[in-house]
């Protein structure tokens, strides 16, 4: 079976051809702000980025009409549970009138269907960030009225926890794990026994990330919203310029690292341990929340290949659990994995709307 997937990022679009497991193509086809400045909505660059997609399978060789599937990333649809979904009406209606925002990442499904149908061939997405598997308790937040939703890296995070179930030798749906995603955003997710019943995402809680702030505190918050700034001033401050931003003035880790490292700066230093710290705050309370029997800890992600970060993370997390570490993230190859799971025959869900 052959799998187109496509991956849409901000700035670039990656996209690639797998035969079963096997990937036989990929390339990273970037936007310029000036090319998407006309661009009222993000979901007016779908012919824009279709066009370049076909062009640069054409160029490389890739017959459309070998394809059996076209898998895009899912976006901010409304709440769904975790699995492949075939993009319906009612999933392209939620894209073009999205609920909770426009993101780049809501193009995949949109573009997947465009080029699939024609072709008379089925068109998926897996696990997007708004995959929803939380335990009745882990919704009440603490103002009736307002729920803690479930926003994470379910993509990436539920497959690291296949392939760390396969390390320990046992099936996914028999274990409980914590998985921990360190990227340029960050996730905390308790897997138990298949299901993400509850976790941390740094868009409204938990850990800061790079530049986001996580769970800053109420009263600051309430009080920076009466400082004279406007709504949306506010939530480009404390979702794209908090967090080690903030502090350090660099998103990039591998220059927090080189600073905090180097003994002449002790703020990077200071800012380098309370990431490691309050990553581990959040992995211990979903250790709680799985009433500590936990199977493994599993860090993923970019910053999973920084030894020094990991152990000052393991200096709060080792004695927990074992501790297994997956650096970098493979959503293309998880993308085409929860095509190929349909296409032998696997369930494939239908996008019904929220909680389906």
């Amino acid at each position: 079976m052959k799998v187109l997937v496509i991956n849409p990022g901000a700035t670039s679009t990656k996209i690639a051809v797998f035969e079963e497991e096997t990937e036989q193509f990929r390339v990273s086809i970037d936007h310029s702000a000036a090319e998407l400045k006309d661009f009222e909505r993000v979901a007016d660059q779908m012919p824009y980025r279709k066009a370049l997609i076909l062009d640069a399978l054409a160029k490389n060789g890739v017959d459309l009409k070998t394809l059996d599937a076209v898998c895009g990333r899912g976006g901010l649809f409304r709440h769904i549970p975790s699995g492949t979904y075939a993009v319906n009406d009612l999933a392209i209606q939620d894209i073009l009138h999205p609920f909770y925002g426009e993101h780049a990442a809501n193009l995949g499904a949109y573009i997947a269907r465009e080029i699939a149908d024609p072709l008379g061939i089925p068109a998926f997405f897996v696990d997007p960030v708004c995959v929803d598997e939380l335990s009745d308790l882990a919704r009440v937040s603490g103002l009736k009225g307002m729920v803690r939703e479930s926003f994470f890296h379910a993509l990436n995070q539920k497959s690291v926890a296949r392939k760390a179930a396969k390390q320990l030798g046992k099936p996914y749906e028999e274990l409980n794990l914590i998985v921990l995603h360190l990227g340029g955003g960050v996730s905390v997710a308790a897997h138990e026994k298949g299901m993400v019943v509850d976790n941390f995402n740094v868009k409204d809680d938990g850990a800061m990330g790079l530049d986001r702030g996580g769970a800053l505190p109420v009263n600051a918050v309430v009080n920076l919203c009466f400082s004279g700034k406007t709504k949306q001033e506010i939530k480009k401050l404390i979702s794209g310029e908090a967090g080690v931003y903030s502090y350090l003035g660099t998103k990039d880790f591998r220059e927090i690292e080189r600073r905090a490292l180097s003994g002449d700066d002790p703020e990077a230093t200071l800012i380098f341990k309370a990431l490691a710290y309050q990553l581990a705050k959040d992995a211990g309370a979903l250790a709680a929340v799985m009433k500590f029997r936990v199977d493994a800890i599993v860090y993923t992600g970019g910053m999973a290949y920084s030894k020094p970060f990991c152990d000052e993370l393991d200096s709060y997390l080792a004695p927990l659990a074992p501790v297994l570490r997956f650096p970098g993230e493979e959503e293309m190859k998880s993308l085409a994995e929860g095509a190929l799971r349909v296409l032998h025959g696997g369930e494939c869900k239908t996008y019904l709307g929220e909680n389906t």
